[in-house]
């Protein structure tokens, strides 16, 4: 009895084709990952942008209303009432820079949440949100703390930045006016250079469990060799999403602007203040937080595409992708996670080889074809050929050749069949 392999289907496709990526298929797919998930993806990061931004500005307000509303019990002019302005300012934009640092720890928890959500779309795995939180969990502080290093970091450049040009300016002014005008133009390619260096850092930590440390040197390490075409991809998003948000809001203006003039023609203060707060803050903020919100969910999705493309060129991920797609619809269970087989993996490089070039040592090179196009195929080498060596002939050589003797004058050249020769003989004389 012979047992025949079972009948599997074919592997379902993720999102993203498994191998190595061009610089369209990076950027289509990005906006395309929306359709996969949009419940966990679109609606979570739009429910997490609009808590904080609502937890943001009721908090900031009533830290303001409580500081400044103390101005009431003061005369104004007086020494005293310019120290609770200044304390209440201070206290206002402390307030703000704390809670606005907490709302983008938020907005880092979404990026897990995304960057989770496409890893595994990547092999056609469509998971809860509650199952992705629980593999963000054990990251999530490490990649607050990550997020709230870069943040400090860029705050303390730009504190150190302002306090020396400040100090020039109090002895050159036209010297510290020119210096700073060389740091600005200055600071945009140098942010764009680490932002690109240190894309991949919170997708290493997500996917790899990856220490800070760890991750940023995994970061610098990926994107060796696809700088530019990352770099292209963050500069194409980014201007894709300023120029939808300059889009989307100028309508909102206009509206204001002509609602204020109808309803208030005489130009009324509080009715143009009424309906431009309505229609300005309400309605502008409403379209801003889900432009922000799909931006978050692109980016996401860009930067976790992107640390699987570049794992695919660097390491070989697309097999062990392959691999694990395979084995996990055949019915294997208990799979180890293929993101985590082969970190750190230097896979050989993978090309196309020039034509007519021997595809494997010892194979001989493809013969150049006359109109240009490769041959189908290639007939395996084989052992020279040896020609046997000339068996003597079995007919005699026709009379009169070279070096043979003429026949006798009684021969004859044919006979008839089934003649003996004695007749033959016979009948010739």
């Amino acid at each position: 009895m012979t047992a025949y392999p079972a009948w599997t289907p074919a592997s379902r496709p993720g999102i993203i084709p498994l191998h190595p990526l061009s610089f369209g298929t990076i950027l289509g797919r990005s906006f395309a990952a929306l359709r996969q998930n949009p419940r966990v993806l679109l609606g979570f990061a739009l429910l997490v942008q609009t808590v904080g931004y609502l937890v943001v500005l009721a908090a900031v307000g009533g830290i303001a209303i409580a500081s400044f509303s103390r101005l009431d019990t003061v005369r104004p002019g007086t020494e005293e009432f310019d120290q609770i302005t200044a304390g209440s300012v201070a206290i206002t934009l402390v307030a703000g820079l704390v809670l606005g640092l907490a709302a983008g720890a938020l907005g880092v928890i979404v990026q897990g949440i995304v960057v989770t959500e496409v890893s595994h779309a990547a092999v056609a795995e469509k998971l809860s949100l509650g199952a992705l939180w629980r593999q963000v969990r054990p990251v999530a502080l490490r990649l607050i703390g990550y997020a709230f290093l870069v943040a400090l970091a860029v705050l303390a450049v730009i504190a150190i930045v302002v306090a020396l040009l400040f100090a020039i300016g109090m002895a050159a002014p036209p010297a510290a006016i020119g210096l700073a005008v060389l740091v600005f133009f200055a600071a945009l390619p140098l942010s764009l250079w680490l932002s690109t260096k240190l894309l991949l850092a919170p997708a290493a930590i997500i996917i790899e469990r990856a220490t800070i440390r760890a991750a940023v040197v995994r970061a610098w390490t990926l994107v060796r060799g696809r700088f530019w075409s990352t770099l292209g991809i963050i500069v194409v998003i980014s201007l894709v999403f300023g120029a939808v948000a300059q889009v989307v809001t100028l309508p909102f203006s206009f509206l204001s602007a002509g609602l204020s003039s109808i309803i208030a023609p005489t130009g009324a203060p509080d009715a143009a203040a009424v309906i431009g707060m309505i229609v300005t803050l309400l309605l502008a903020q409403a379209v801003t937080l889900l432009i922000q919100s799909v931006a978050v969910v692109v980016q996401s999705t860009t930067t976790a595409i992107v640390y699987i493309d570049c794992r695919m060129r660097r390491e070989g991920l697309d097999l062990d992708l392959l691999s694990y797609v395979e084995k996990r619809d055949a019915g294997t269970a208990d799979l180890p996670d293929p993101y985590l087989v082969g970190i750190g993996r230097l896979a050989a490089p993978r090309f196309l080889a020039p034509y007519g070039a021997p595809p494997h040592p010892g194979v001989p090179p493809y013969p150049a074809a006359s109109h240009g196009a490769p041959p189908r195929y290639a007939p395996p080498p084989t052992a020279p050929h040896v020609a046997p060596p000339a068996a003597p002939p079995s007919v005699p050589p026709y009379a009169g050749g070279p070096g043979v003797p003429p026949a006798p004058p009684h021969a004859t050249q044919w006979a008839a069949p089934g003649a003996a020769p004695d007749d033959r003989g016979a009948s010739a004389s």
